[in-house]
């Protein structure tokens, strides 16, 4: 493959997709319910093609498909097929491509010039996704086993795959084991595909389960395919303290926190942020001055016109 290993040898900075239940959200779409997001990809996909699209104008160079909550044991529970399930996957690399050709296609070459072609990172989110209970922000999996993890995440990778998409964001990941079994089922079983991973952190030195972050950096640095380590969907405040240590894994950083808004997970609500909080550009340009994060975005609560920011402080 080497696409993905091709633009971060080029050291310039990479701006990630932004939210998309969140612009969801803000459009007056009801995400609520164990499909989240992914339910309009069977009712109106049409609405994520147009998400995919503003992130793309805004200045995404890695956009993201829209199936983080996508899987097939989800599907089938809401009464998809396996066939059909695999169709859902399917279509969020479709619509993921044709917004960005859609896009690139009305950019002058000026504009070109200024930024890569845009990748499409097939989304890999962690099983927590899938068990709709909030646990991305406690990676409390029950008795699961690191096979059982293999067994969730293989149909969806192959799907992505076979649909094209250039790397995998594995992202929201909470849980050591989980980690575990995507690190060893790329290696054993997709040895070309590229990747990058980000952990959920609850304090600035564990992943939410309470695994050491130093235990995850060794994890990822010996996996060849791991191309970049980070953390998303996580307080901004935790990553000053957490990047250096995650620097250890001698990858390249990605950082895409929530907006510092803080999530409940028992009442599933958004507390406001402080008023005297630094927007994600303020962050994100002190974390490449101090720690070189290459991959910059944003996660929960984020919006375009903070992804178009990024563009503008990195790409002008």
């Amino acid at each position: 493959m080497a696409i993905f290993k091709d633009y971060l040898e080029n050291k310039s900075p990479l701006i990630l997709h932004g939210a998309l239940g969140t612009e969801m959200e803000a459009l007056g779409y009801d995400i609520s319910g164990k499909l989240w997001s992914a339910k309009y990809l069977l009712e109106k996909p049409e609405v994520i093609q147009e998400i995919h699209e503003t992130y793309v104008a805004a200045g995404a160079d890695l956009i993201t498909t829209s199936s983080y909550q996508a899987t097939l044991p989800g599907l089938m529970e809401a009464g998809l097929t396996e066939r059909e399930a695999e169709q859902v996957i399917a279509l969020t690399v479709q619509l993921a491509k044709a917004a960005r050709d859609k896009i690139w296609s009305t950019l002058d070459e000026t504009e070109k010039a200024k930024r890569p072609y845009p990748l499409i990172s097939g989304d890999v989110g962690p099983y927590a996704a899938y068990l709709a209970n909030g646990s991305e922000y406690s990676g409390d999996y029950g008795q699961v086993t690191v096979e059982t993890l293999k067994d969730f995440h293989r149909p969806r990778i192959h799907v992505l795959l076979d649909q094209g998409v250039d790397l995998l964001a594995l992202e929201t990941i909470p849980n050591h084991l989980e980690a575990q079994a995507l690190v060893e089922l790329l290696a054993e079983e997709f040895p070309e595909v590229e990747a990058y991973i980000s952990f959920t952190i609850q304090v600035p030195d564990a992943i939410s389960d309470g695994t050491s972050l130093d235990e995850m950096a060794k994890l990822v640095s010996q996996s060849n395919q791991i191309l970049a380590v980070g953390i998303n969907c996580s307080s901004p405040i935790l990553y000053e303290q957490a990047l250096p240590v995650l620097k250890k894994a001698g990858k390249a950083l990605i950082t895409y926190p929530n907006s510092g808004e803080v999530y409940d997970g028992d009442s599933q609500t958004w507390k406001p942020k402080d008023k005297d909080a630094l927007t994600l550009l303020e962050h994100s340009k002190d974390w490449h001055a101090h720690f070189g994060v290459q991959i910059l975005g944003g996660c929960c609560r984020t919006r375009p016109n903070d992804i178009k920011a990024l563009y503008q402080e990195f790409r002008t």
